[in-house]
């Protein structure tokens, strides 16, 4: 699989120990790609170089003469495989006190329990600065200050699928003219058509925790429309941004589909910042059943699920270790791109979706 990060590299290192906790030396907007893959009990990693080798090119079917980055080899070898396995893509974007093996094992629960192919980024979200429940302030300026890379990550994607669309639609276009020249629409059914069948697949976003506070700084920025319709779904699990006002910055986000915002009333973690006097923060998005008002964004409260009791990643494990169960069948539809409230029942008086 590949991960964008903007995470510290030592190029004196090996394996998962090149990765730091601290944002990259030249800046946290700074861009790495990464190869990994699974050898035994741990990983096998690649820092790809920024500029593409002359076997890499090769690889791809791109002239050596032309210079190339390693994002264009990162979308081809993603593209392909999806492509060939039948799988949609995600990108899942990590919360606090994650190192790089911990998001590589979730991805690849994630790739192995949803069929799905990750493209996870990892921010530098694992205890670099002061410990503690009263280091959250400082958790969020770290936070904050990889929202830029998430955003870069994100339009480097939507470039290279822009690229790829519109290379199939050119190609579409022609042909339908030729197929029905006095008929528009006809034209355009059949390019619907064989515009889904050229790009079968889906691309999805899910944000874990305090991911999602990455999120929401992309959102509340003048620019982010940059990525009208990049995505399919957008999940918003756990998250650990506030409940208040949250419809502001929400409702901004453009998705093909459905936005879910998943909440567990009983999250340990979630709630454990609220718990010390002195301490205590606003009500988090992802653990609060009041002022649900959103007016794009479904509410699935987890709540009372099976196996779920004060889990913070309920995506995972025991809540969905039943195929055939609601819970499952939500994740695996909500992460595949298709409508994965059909799995679930509404509840009017609190406007959530249930298990």
């Amino acid at each position: 699989m590949f991960v964008v990060t903007n995470r510290s590299i030592d190029s004196g290192a090996r394996g998962l120990k090149q990765f730091g906790k601290i944002p990259n030396e030249n800046g946290p907007h700074e861009l790495r790609l990464v190869e990994a893959k699974r050898r035994g009990k741990g990983w096998n990693i690649d820092v790809l170089p920024d500029r593409l080798t002359r076997a890499q090119k090769e690889e791809i079917g791109l002239p050596v003469s032309k210079r190339a980055y390693s994002s264009s080899y990162g979308a081809h070898m993603i593209l392909k495989r999806v492509r060939k396995e039948k799988k949609n893509v995600l990108v899942f974007v990590h919360g606090f006190n994650n190192d790089l093996k911990a998001v590589l094992d979730r991805a690849e629960g994630f790739e192995k329990l949803y069929n799905v192919e990750v493209l996870a980024f990892s921010w530098p979200a694992d205890g670099g600065g002061v410990k503690g429940v009263a280091s959250y302030k400082s958790d969020k300026r770290d936070a904050r200050a990889s929202a830029g890379a998430v955003y870069r990550t994100l339009a480097i994607a939507r470039r290279y699928l822009n690229a790829f669309n519109g290379q199939l639609l050119n190609e579409v276009h022609t042909k339908a003219i030729e197929k029905f020249p006095d008929n528009r629409e006809e034209r355009q059914q059949y390019i619907t058509r064989m515009a889904e069948k050229g790009c079968p697949f889906k691309i999805n976003l899910m944000l874990h925790s305090m991911g999602n506070y990455l999120f929401k700084q992309i959102q509340k920025s003048s620019v982010f429309d940059e990525h009208h319709m990049l995505f399919d779904n957008v999940i918003l699990a756990a998250a650990d941004t506030n409940n208040e006002n949250h419809a502001e910055w929400v409702d901004r986000i453009k998705c093909r589909r459905r936005t879910y915002i998943v909440i567990n009333e009983d999250d340990g973690a979630l709630r454990a910042s609220r718990i010390k006097s002195g301490e205590e923060q606003l009500a988090r998005l992802g653990h609060y059943l009041h002022g649900l008002d959103s007016r794009q964004a479904l509410y699935v409260d987890v709540t009372d699920a099976p196996n779920v009791g004060g889990s913070h990643a309920y995506f995972e494990g025991d809540p969905v270790k039943n195929k055939r169960g609601r819970s499952y069948r939500f994740w695996r539809s909500a992460l595949n791109g298709e409508r994965a409230e059909q799995h679930l029942e509404y509840h009017p008086a609190s406007n959530t979706w249930r298990p």
